[in-house]
């Protein structure tokens, strides 16, 4: 049941959700899809290492006009243009479906254009929510969105697996498209109730941009909290070589690498139904570096084992973990950034998620090439537990947080042009 201060009662909230679910199921399915194909038609570790740089390489490149962009105009319009942009890219990869392998080079190109739009959709995503919610139900809104989220990513993987079992690419790719054409309808009716009028634009892009650079830099909370976020994904991911485990190692086929895929948001999930219902906020910090330290543990046992429900509870438990440091960092930094430097702000934050995701498939599977995909695997979850330690050392004021309150900017901090 909700409390009548509860976020669910948030009309803005829910029609925000509706749009994003739709948004990831679509994400999910394409990448389940996508990286399943690739490997499919080439049978190299190393194709699915450029799946995640095509990505990477273009939200890099614009990061600075995205974050720039993001705190100047509407984000709601700007996050319907970048899914409008994802739906064309599905619907590219329907046709490049039917080329088979001399269609890689072709999908690794329609990859650098999805990563375009994952320059923008990501940082306005988490920019525009806390314009919908009010500041004292934001900690919760983020733990309610992101076990949401999860969610979706549980069904995507599967319907992802099951659609490309039956319908290969052609029918799935029609799915993609439709799910992100209904996330831009139900995003543009999400109502918008805390936004300020952004002030005229002082300098040029590059200056204002480095005010968000310096901003983040003054601030050890959040460059601690998102670059322990890089690091120990980047290092310590195995999502991407869960092809290799499906085929080679547990022998599970298509059907068995979307329940692989899944197994973490299952425990995202359950971790974040608990959180959204019953938010904490003591001794952040430390609770935030153990969350990081039992994902590496999770994803060691994972690479580890040659049984199918041994590694799914593996990755259950390693989502569980994820999605406690998720809400942590996501309020962490939410509390810590002014309204008009959130677009910036998010954008390098999404810039270190994206290495640590997008980047982190490309050292994975170089690494699986050079080594092997189970050495690959757990020399990652060995680093994940090295940067946790390292970080506690690096970074005292963030282990040492109690509430998300003590995070907010002081009247020292940097702030954005008026």
């Amino acid at each position: 049941m909700t409390t009548p201060d509860s976020v669910y009662r948030h009309s803005g909230f829910l029609s925000f959700l509706a749009a994003r679910v739709v948004a990831m199921v679509a994400t999910q399915v394409q990448a389940v899809v996508v990286a399943w194909q690739v490997y499919d038609l080439t049978r190299e570790p190393l194709a699915l290492a450029y799946v995640g740089l095509a990505q990477f390489l273009p939200m890099l490149c614009l990061l600075l006009p995205a974050g720039d962009l993001i705190d100047r105009f509407d984000r709601r319009r700007i996050l319907a243009a970048s899914w409008a942009v994802g739906g064309l890219c599905s619907a590219l990869l329907w046709w490049l479906s039917g080329h088979g392998a001399s269609g890689v080079a072709g999908i690794y190109a329609v990859l650098v254009l999805y990563g375009c739009s994952r320059a923008f959709s990501a940082p306005a995503m988490q920019s525009l929510l806390p314009q919908i919610v009010p500041r004292g139900q934001l900690a919760q809104a983020i733990a309610a969105n992101s076990m949401l989220m999860r969610a979706a990513s549980i069904g995507g993987p599967l319907l992802g697996g099951l659609l490309y079992a039956r319908g290969g690419g052609g029918l799935t790719y029609a799915v993609c498209c439709a799910c992100f054409a209904l996330g831009v309808a139900l995003l543009l009716h999400v109502a918008v109730a805390h936004a300020t009028a952004p002030g005229a634009a002082q300098g040029t892009m590059f200056q204002r941009f480095g005010d968000g650079i310096a901003f983040i830099r003054s601030r050890p909370i959040i460059l601690g909290t998102i670059s322990l976020d890089l690091f120990a994904v980047l290092l310590g991911g195995v999502v991407a070589l869960l092809p290799i485990y499906a085929h080679e190692v547990l022998h599970v086929g298509p059907t068995g690498l979307g329940a692989l895929r899944s197994a973490m948001a299952v425990g995202e999930v359950g971790a974040g139904l608990y959180l959204s219902l019953r938010p904490f906020n003591r001794r952040v910090g430390r609770t935030m570096f153990v969350a990081v330290a039992v994902f590496g543990a999770a994803n060691l046992v994972f690479a580890l084992s040659t049984w199918f429900w041994l590694s799914f509870a593996a990755l259950l438990v390693a989502g569980a973990a994820d999605m406690v440091s998720v809400y942590i960092r996501g309020a962490l930094v939410q509390f810590s950034t002014p309204d008009a430097m959130r677009g910036r702000v998010n954008a390098v934050n999404m810039l270190f998620i994206g290495s640590s995701n997008e980047l982190g498939e490309f050292r994975a599977g170089t690494s699986a090439a050079w080594l092997g995909v189970v050495p690959a695997a757990v020399v990652g979850g060995l680093c994940t537990l090295g940067v946790v330690g390292g970080w506690m050392l690096a970074f005292g004021a963030l282990r040492r947080v109690d509430r998300f309150e003590e995070a907010a900017p002081t009247p020292a901090a940097p702030q954005a042009p008026n």
